[in-house]
């Protein structure tokens, strides 16, 4: 039997702590982009600690649905590894779901719509689209892309980050279908469909890079239309640069790849924080 400190461990490795404060930071970034986050600062915290917490909560009950392909793919994770049992995982899950939801319910209506489907979005995933051919892998990106719209929905603007949405969205169902070419052997294993198994790895691949193009395009719509200047562009463009790099890179090794496409899509946010912020600024 694994001792509290090890079930412990094991409750915060379930939530991928950093996943989801990065979501949170994300969601507190829409809100910031959306030009609402002085004006609505309590609002702001209410969306992140929600964020946080389903995102959390998301993770576990994916470990509690995953932990047959986990105990092939992944033996180091909190089922497989014995510190904490199917079951808890679910509770714990659903403890923190319990918090998202309270925290949600004091926000916009647009927010709570978001809230609400997402969530459903999330237990469909992990019990039904996860092993559909490219299903799966843009529902993950949506749900990665929402947190922005759910930011901009708690200070009144849903669509107020909007293009970061599209973009955020995009690089992520890139990095699913790359992360389904590292984890296509437990998958095929557990006779799942996705995208590399179905297709291939090279037509999955150029599936992922064909979506990432357009996003890279379209990522120069603000500056194009005026709402951002020339310092969002002299930060987008380099985080342009390390998405499209990283996906060129997925054939020879997934791993750094997906990396670097998290790390181009975080990048990509501070473009927006910093277009943002020179608007305030210039007043």
């Amino acid at each position: 039997m694994a001792t509290l400190a090890a079930r412990g461990r094991a409750c915060l490795d379930l939530t991928r702590p950093g996943n989801a404060i990065s979501a949170g930071l994300l969601t507190g970034t829409g809100a910031f982009v959306a030009g609402g986050i002085t004006a609505s600062p309590v609002d702001v915290v209410a969306a992140v600690v929600a964020t946080v917490t389903a995102t959390g909560g998301g993770n576990a009950i994916n470990d509690y649905f995953d932990r047959e392909i986990d105990a092939i793919n992944r033996p180091d994770r909190p089922i497989p590894r014995g510190d904490i049992t199917a079951r808890g995982a679910l509770w714990f899950s659903l403890a923190l779901f319990a918090v998202a939801t309270a925290a949600a319910l004091t926000l916009p209506t647009a927010a709570i719509a978001i809230a609400v489907f997402n969530f459903v979005a999330l237990v469909a995933y992990t019990e039904l689209f996860k092993g559909l051919p490219g299903v799966g892998n843009a529902l993950v990106g949506y749900l990665t892309g929402s947190t922005f719209l759910f930011g901009g929905a708690a200070v009144g603007d849903p669509f107020g980050a909007v293009t970061l949405f599209g973009l955020a969205a995009v690089a992520t169902l890139t990095r699913e279908i790359v992360k389904d070419i590292e984890d296509i052997d437990g998958d095929r294993q557990e006779g799942l469909r996705t995208l590399p198994i179905v297709l291939g790895e090279r037509p999955a691949l150029l599936i992922g890079g064909t979506a990432m193009g357009l996003a890279v395009v379209a990522s120069g719509w603000p500056f194009l239309v005026g709402e951002f200047g020339a310092i969002y562009l002299a930060v987008v463009l380099p985080a342009d640069l390390v998405m499209l790099a990283a996906t060129v890179r997925a054939r020879t090794d997934p791993s750094a790849s997906q990396r670097w496409l998290k790390r181009g899509m975080l990048l990509a946010a501070v473009a927006f924080v910093a277009g943002r912020a020179t608007v305030v600024i210039g007043g």
